[in-house]
């Protein structure tokens, strides 16, 4: 397959097959099928790209043949690669989950054009090299992800929606305001050439304010420390489906823009930003961790849990270090599958306990014993509990701080990784441990779903296969550190020799 078509079809694909559902909109069994075959083929053609962009180094399509930086480019890096992966197996996952969850009236509503629209924004993000257009794909999934937050109307998902949709405008206007300053200051809005331009700029202290506008804009959209409180007030309204892919993309989305532009762009005052970055690191695990604590709803806890799970991959860039960064990437590749596959089995929760509140479930590990063993084994990993991945992408992380000397980060990570633990044996403890509440509660839902399990199931086998098979993900995780730490590797790619 030609390169050129591979590095576009993850934005393509889902494009397409999402204007074929919007054309199909009444027929819910056309647009099942579509969902599955677009987001496997999202998938499909991911697979392909990684895999190329591993062997052959970055490469970057040239839309409409105009030469960077005056034309859009496309760009593959392992990062950006490694990231559309995840996206892909997110999206393939929730369209097969969606098959029995979704009620019909949502698919009436454009659920499926939505999710297809949703996946396209943010690859868009992931895989463009022009920060206007990394705005504009923002918008795309903004704009997507708000669509479906409100699905269905009630109250508590419109309280949800506007603090999400008013804290994500924010952040796009203080986007929007640092494009339009660094365009003002370099006069491009090229990724690389940006790059390229600031390091003849003599005005330091205007290139750190506009950086501080960028990590305020993107920690907004990565739910970081302080403005923050907008995902768990919203991540548990929607359906689970929803939740679990916002759970699993949204917030990285937010991290991934982090990666990029400080270490891309804004790298001349490292000892001032990355220090800000550490911060604001150490303050997210914090409040995530103990907001989770307090939470007696499933998906509540696990709300704040992506909160505290964010500052671990902001400690890794605040670090900088070859060994940090590789723990980023990889606590980025090991959390995304957990944390959507968590959330898929609260869904479950739900469908075989008639509730998400903790005092009213119990009893589960005695009627379903095999949905017990699919929570503890992401529940475990979440918590960093070895030979799980989340161990190998927590003891990178705490190994590289103890090397940079940052004892009282490497301190709080530890003890937000006993908290995390804590939180995931309250919910073993309450829903499936202890007997069930009397009278029973009614189950909502239709209990046993093949489907579900299988979808729980594989991302599950997952999470053991990174623990078990960590070392071709480290030596993944270490080539794309090194094009980070590197970034004339980029900047040579996009503007030198390496255009299609």
């Amino acid at each position: 397959m030609d390169m050129s078509v591979l590095i576009a079809l993850p934005v393509i694909i889902p494009l397409i097959v999402g204007a074929l559902s919007l054309v199909v909109l009444k027929n819910h069994g056309a647009q099942r099928l579509l969902g599955i075959l677009g987001t496997g083929a999202v998938l499909i053609a991911a697979i392909l790209l990684l895999w190329q962009t591993r062997l052959n180094g970055i490469k970057v399509l040239e839309v409409g043949s105009w030469p960077a930086p005056f034309g859009i480019v496309l760009v593959s890096d392992l990062l950006g690669a490694i990231m559309v992966l995840l996206a892909a197996i997110t999206g393939f996952a929730t369209a097969i989950y969606s098959l029995k969850t979704v009620r019909k009236r949502f698919e009436r509503f454009g659920y499926y054009p939505l999710l297809h629209l949703l996946l396209a924004g943010v690859n868009g993000a992931f895989l463009t090299g022009d920060i206007f257009n990394l705005y504009v794909w923002f918008e795309v999934l903004l704009v997507a992800s708000f669509a479906l937050l409100i699905q269905g109307g009630e109250r508590a998902q419109m309280e949800g929606a506007i603090k999400y949709v008013t804290l994500n405008l924010l952040s796009s206007a203080l986007f929007l305001t640092a494009i339009g300053l660094l365009y003002g200051m370099v006069g491009s809005l090229n990724m690389a050439d940006i790059a390229v331009r600031l390091t003849a700029v003599e005005d330091p202290k205007m290139v750190t304010l506009i950086a501080m506008l960028f990590l305020i804009a993107f920690s907004i959209k990565a739910a970081a420390f302080p403005l923050f409180f907008w995902l768990p007030a919203s991540y548990h309204t929607p359906q689970v489906a929803v939740s679990a892919i916002f759970a699993g993309l949204l917030t990285k989305v937010g991290v991934y823009a982090l990666y990029r532009v400080f270490s891309l762009m804004f790298t001349a005052e490292v000892d001032f930003t990355h220090q800000v970055i550490l911060w604001m690191a150490v303050f997210t695990m914090l409040t995530g961790v103990l907001g989770a604590a307090s939470q007696f709803e499933v998906r509540r806890i696990l709300s704040f849990h992506i909160v505290s799970q964010i500052g671990y991959m902001m400690l890794a860039l605040a670090l900088f270090t070859p060994l940090a960064l590789i723990g980023g990437v990889f606590y980025i590749m090991h959390h995304i599958i957990v944390k959507a596959n968590l959330f898929f089995i609260a869904g479950m929760m739900y469908r075989l306990g008639g509730s998400f509140e903790l005092k009213e479930l119990g009893g589960l590990y005695k009627k379903h014993p095999g949905l017990a063993v699919l929570f503890l084994i992401p529940a475990f990993s979440l918590a960093g509990v070895p030979p799980l991945s989340g161990f190998f992408a927590k003891f990178i992380l705490i190994k590289a701080g103890v090397e940079a000397e940052a004892w009282w980060a490497v301190a709080v990570a530890l003890f937000v990784g006993l908290f995390t633990l804590f939180s995931m044996i309250k919910i073993w403890n309450e829903a499936f441990w202890k007997k069930a509440p009397e009278p029973a509660i009614e189950i909502p839902a239709p209990v046993r779903n093949k489907a579900l399990y299988w979808t729980t199931g594989i991302l599950a086998s997952m999470t053991i296969a990174i623990g078990l098979f960590a070392q071709p993900i480290y030596v993944l995780a270490e080539m794309a550190a090194n094009q980070l730490l590197n970034p004339q590797l980029y900047i040579d790619a996009v503007l030198g020799g390496g255009k299609l």
